[in-house]
């Protein structure tokens, strides 16, 4: 039997990449109390019974092993081995021990989830742990709460997003992040966008609002927040932001039954949408507007997102 992380192994690109760009994604998911999938505990026993195995993959403990798989669990029959190997795998991705941006980027790049320099560059410029709860584990590949009922995504998730955008974040852009949360994605938008662009956040939870502002001040994009080519405004996501339509890219943090329509018209000619859709199953979405202004939707894989909802229904849990 091949070890699927050995770097020798005919079948480990095809398990990453299977991985990195597949059905098991650790996408933002509902609250603890719902939807959660913890994998550590499903799989308890076979991380005992296949002990051996494990130990030559370096986690050797149970409580090493990370609960973030969220949500997205749809295994299609797979065999218990192949799944045992992807909950390894994951929790070599996790980033337990990384310490910056940097090494949390590398970790990514040497699974292959990150492929993009332009990517590579812009997350290690901007430093995840001004933009998770204190005391968190902010280069975990792993999402985590942020209160309120809501989530900042794995760190390969916002590399995907970024990825899938990136000729639709050039110097000059304009760039909208609907479901900002902490202001993280934000500010890598504005980092791409550049001075003379715009990337603009937008975030139905006051308080989130603040705290993400605060968060980019302390960033290395603080001074385009001074300039005005990078904003936060307190709205519903659902809207769009119309002041500084037409924009180049938008993307959405959270799962709506069906795309939005005013962000569909504020999308350029041109221009990309990232959105979730669905409900308990969702599909991570690509909508390319055509320069005729026809729309092109096509499916990327499948995730786990919180849902786009109003603020009351977020804060009474849904």
């Amino acid at each position: 039997m091949y070890n699927l992380l050995s770097p020798s192994s005919p079948w480990r690109a095809k398990a990453i990449g299977r991985l990195a760009y597949g059905c098991f994604y650790t996408t933002p998911s509902t609250p603890n109390h719902l939807l959660t999938f913890t994998p550590t505990r499903f799989f308890s026993h076979l991380l005992h019974r296949r002990r051996r195995t494990v130990s030559l993959l370096r986690p050797t403990t149970l409580s090493s092993c990370p609960s973030f798989l969220t949500g997205n669990s749809h295994f299609c029959g797979m065999a218990v081995i192949i799944l045992h190997y992807l909950l390894v795998v994951l929790w070599l991705l996790s980033g337990r021990g990384i310490r910056d941006s940097k090494a949390m980027v590398e970790g990514l790049q040497s699974y292959g989830v990150i492929s993009s320099e332009k990517v590579a560059e812009v997350m290690g410029t901007i430093d995840r742990a001004l933009f998770v709860p204190d005391g968190t584990p902010a280069y975990d590949d792993s999402p985590m709460s942020i209160g309120y009922n809501a989530t900042i995504s794995a760190p390969h998730m916002h590399a995907m997003c970024l990825q899938l955008l990136e000729k639709n974040l050039q110097p000059d852009m304009h760039a909208l992040d609907v479901g900002s949360g902490t202001g993280y994605l934000t500010a890598c938008f504005a980092l791409m966008v550049g001075p003379k662009g715009r990337a603009v956040g937008v975030e139905h939870i006051p308080e989130l609002v603040s705290s993400s502002i605060e968060n980019i001040q302390k960033s290395a994009v603080a001074p385009l927040l001074k300039e005005g080519s990078l904003s936060v405004h307190v709205g519903d996501g659902r809207l769009g932001w119309p002041e500084f339509a037409p924009y180049d890219a938008i993307h959405v943090g959270a799962a709506a039954p069906e795309i939005p329509q005013p962000l569909i018209d504020q999308l350029k000619p041109g221009g990309r949408m990232v959105i979730p859709v669905g409900n308990i199953y969702q599909d991570l979405k690509v909508v390319d507007k055509n320069m005729d202004g026809s729309v092109s939707i096509r499916t990327e894989t499948a995730v786990r997102y919180v849902p786009l909802t109003n603020r009351d229904a977020q804060l009474r849990g849904y």
